[in-house]
């Protein structure tokens, strides 16, 4: 069963509208990615989570293009959601909504809400009502800033679009963060061990109030009463000091770009050393409102890459997988990052279950719509092994249940590509319309050479972080031209 928004509202009671503005949208259907695979679980999930994020998705409103990204029935978009849902928007054609939505973001930073935006937006473009009062009441949590700004360069990569680099509303947003945002809660690292939990509250005080507290929770974990900082805090920091010095070099600003990688491994270091706890080979979660370090992080030092690769960032898998095998169906925000983070860290057959298992029909609360983006974004860049920096990267990441698959009709910047995997032995890159590209082919393991279209070629062996010896090699891939790089011996 599909669900759509109609449904959803039907469902959703409590939420204002006012009188005349519940007109149904016009739903979008631009083409999206196909697939075509041997293994008709994962074929039946994908279509599921293909078919259920594209009725999420509406134009034809006053906010302009938008999907779904906040609670089931709100109507709305949440920076935190929108910010995991893009990647899995972006494999269905649904980019330009995606870049509105992060505009808006970006333009409802402001001085009045202490560099803030707007936590949910509406689809009238109105803060929506759940999470805003005025600028001295409402919700927000304190990653949010970084994840967005992280989210823009990610988006960058995968479409080229000029407008993440260029387009002043971003800029200023990535300025503001990187400098008054964290002044203003003091996020710099001489302070960010010493900070207050409240801060920064403006006219009376009003310790009723559900948004005297929620206003700079840090952290995403919106359920634990009194903690100053967040391992996932740091995390996102991290990403979004990285992702703006990467935004600088592509502006041509080495100063700012050197200035800012220097301060995410700033971030990094103080990750890796003050909260790692070498008693029980783990990483502490969040620095109490006493000023202690406790607790276990959860997933958001893998995810936005900040663990030391190494036997650092293999005892994080090692606590995730132990989590999931605990309880193999867990609360459905966080599992929906799983499957994404276990194939970039090379646990193919956990990631591909977690998958799966948020799509059978049975599972509660699967029609959140973080659920389906994060299904698509998880095949293309997990099982599929498809990324992007300077040149299409590629490593199969399938598993033993799937015996060939094929993602067609995938853009990628000016390109539109085609991607087959059979097994992890062989792989097909078909450039279906746009210039040359450059692909990186990678295959686990060490091998001295890779066969490219049958000729034998010499290839570079690397160690992937958290995936062990990959064997790769680099190759062009003409206009209209396919391009296929095997193991020797692989057929």
């Amino acid at each position: 069963m599909i669900i759509t928004r109609r449904d959803l509202f039907a469902a959703a009671p409590f939420v204002r509208v006012a009188a005349g503005q519940n007109a149904p949208s016009v739903p979008v259907r631009d083409e999206p990615v196909r697939l075509l695979t041997s293994d008709k679980r994962l074929l039946s999930g994908f279509e599921w989570a293909r078919n259920q994020a594209l009725a999420f998705a509406f134009e034809g409103d006053p906010v302009g293009p938008w999907y779904e990204a906040a609670l089931p029935g709100r109507e709305a978009f949440c920076m935190r959601d929108v910010s995991h849902q893009a990647a899995g928007a972006h494999a269905l054609g649904l980019s330009r909504h995606t870049r509105n939505m992060l505009h808006w973001f970006a333009r409802s930073i402001s001085e009045s809400r202490d560099w803030c935006g707007y936590w949910e937006i509406d689809r009238y473009g109105r803060p929506a009502a759940v999470d805003y009062s005025n600028d001295a009441a409402f919700w927000y949590n304190l990653p949010a800033n970084f994840d967005v700004l992280d989210c823009c360069y990610r988006m960058y990569l995968l479409t080229g679009d000029l407008a993440y680099v260029n387009d002043p509303a971003f800029l200023n947003f990535y300025d503001r963060t990187v400098n008054d945002y964290v002044e203003r809660w003091s996020l710099d690292l001489p302070r960010i061990m010493k900070r207050e939990r409240i801060m920064n509250t403006r006219g009376p005080s009003d310790p009723p109030s559900r948004f005297q507290r929620a206003r700079g929770i840090p952290g995403y974990d919106e359920g634990r009463p009194d903690f100053v900082l967040g391992a996932d805090l740091l995390a996102s920091q991290y990403a979004a000091y990285r992702s703006y010095a990467a935004i600088q070099d592509v502006r041509g600003d080495e100063r700012l770009s050197r200035l800012f990688r220097e301060r995410a491994e700033a971030v990094s270091k103080l990750v890796n050393e003050q909260w790692w706890d070498a008693g029980k080979q783990s990483f502490r979660g969040f620095l109490s409102g006493a000023h202690v370090l406790d607790g276990q992080a959860d997933y958001s030092l893998l995810y936005w890459g900040v663990a030391e690769p190494g036997p650092k960032s293999r005892a994080a898998v090692d606590c995730l997988l132990r989590k999931i095998k605990e309880r193999p169906s867990g609360q459905i925000e966080l599992q929906s990052h799983h499957a994404e983070i276990l194939y970039r860290y090379g646990e193919p057959e956990v990631a591909y279950e977690q998958m799966l298992d948020l799509c059978r029909p049975d599972r509660q609360r699967r029609d959140y719509p973080e659920v389906s983006y994060s299904v698509v974004g998880a095949i293309i860049s997990g099982l599929m092994g498809l990324t992007v920096d300077r040149s299409v990267r590629t490593c199969s990441g399938l598993g033993r249940a799937t015996e060939w698959a094929e993602v067609i009709g995938y853009r990628l910047r000016a390109n539109t590509l085609s991607l087959r995997h059979d097994g992890r032995m062989r792989t097909v890159l078909r450039n279906q319309s746009g210039p040359s590209m450059q692909w990186r082919a990678a295959f686990p393991g060490a091998h001295k050479t890779l066969k490219v279209n049958g000729e034998v070629r010499p290839s570079r062996v690397e160690n992937a972080t958290g995936l062990g010896e990959q064997s790769c090699v680099v190759t062009t891939v003409a206009p209209g031209n396919a391009v296929t790089v095997a193991v020797p011996g692989a057929g």
